[in-house]
């Protein structure tokens, strides 16, 4: 490395590498594009090595800056630790960005959120939610509530309890079986599922076996829909016990062994961020308090 490198060129390689543009990047950034592109060139020169391949429409890492963007990322971590360290002992201001799915959000985050909001008045939580998985390493997050454990990255896990599943059906669909339940078979019921792109998960799997070969009647990439779809009498769904419990359908099996772990996640960098253990520690305390109306049916 050359004497004329410069740490906040950084920033300009992470946003560059992240958008894909320059006129992105400056946008972002808050500069012109011939300053970036200066920036850019200089940070290149001084590490010797070409970071970016240029094309047409945008530019793309080479090999040795997709080698770099790690590790250019755990200084920009770093950097963030820092200057949280330097806050002041008691403050907690600021914004957490908490990524997780809609039930819980709707469920149990959002609602608990006003205690916390009002003892710290300076704080502000953004509820990132849906089907898509952020990047804790890219920023897209400060905290994630995940149903599948991260097996790599530097990250620190705290497990939260377990979200209960059972097979679930509306009386207007079991009052259709001959003889009510007495007459179900499950492997000859109509069942709500999974789309193709989410039968990693284990409740299509077990949908899957019981079918042996059957296509679901509805397929749906969410649970909210699914729970519709099983509300609606259109066939036996894979629910979670909070979900079905709230919208009235009867338990069909209870215990189908496809009961998921919950696990909260965070960038290792930021545990000692006081405005994220602050979230971090109520979503903890949230996950115990509700533990039971999670794994019961």
């Amino acid at each position: 490395m050359k004497a004329d490198f410069n740490w906040d060129d950084v920033r300009i390689f992470l946003a560059i590498a992240r958008i894909g543009t320059l006129s992105g990047a400056a946008e972002t950034l808050g500069m012109g594009i011939a300053t970036l592109s200066r920036k850019l060139d200089r940070f290149e020169k001084s590490l010797g090595i070409p970071l970016f391949s240029r094309h047409q429409n945008g530019y793309r890492l080479t090999d040795d800056g997709e080698a770099l963007l790690e590790r250019a990322e755990a200084l920009e971590y770093a950097g963030l630790a820092l200057g949280e360290s330097a806050k002041l002992q008691g403050n907690v201001a600021g914004i957490v960005r908490l990524a997780t799915s809609d039930n819980l959000a709707t469920h149990f985050i959002l609602p608990s959120l006003k205690d916390i909001l009002e003892k710290y008045p300076d704080l502000r939580v953004e509820v990132l939610s849906g089907v898509q998985s952020v990047n804790l390493h890219r920023r897209d997050a400060d905290l994630a509530i995940r149903m599948v454990k991260p097996d790599s990255g530097n990250l620190t896990l705290k497990r939260l309890g377990t979200v209960g599943f059972g097979l679930y059906g509306a009386d207007a669909y079991l009052n259709l079986l001959d003889d009510g339940l007495a007459g179900l078979s499950l492997s000859n019921a109509q069942y709500v599922g999974w789309s193709e792109s989410h039968q990693h998960l284990p409740a299509a799997q077990w949908v899957t076996r019981i079918l042996r070969g059957r296509p679901c009647r509805v397929e749906a990439n969410s649970l909210v829909t699914q729970l519709s779809a099983v509300s609606a009498g259109l066939g036996l769904g894979v629910l979670p016990h909070f979900m079905a419990r709230k919208n009235g359908l009867y338990c069909v099996n209870p215990d189908i062994s496809v009961d998921q772990t919950l696990w909260l996640v965070m960038h290792s960098d930021l545990a000692a961020s006081r405005r994220v253990r602050v979230v971090a520690d109520h979503l903890i305390a949230l996950f115990d308090e509700v533990k039971d109306q999670l794994t019961l049916p």
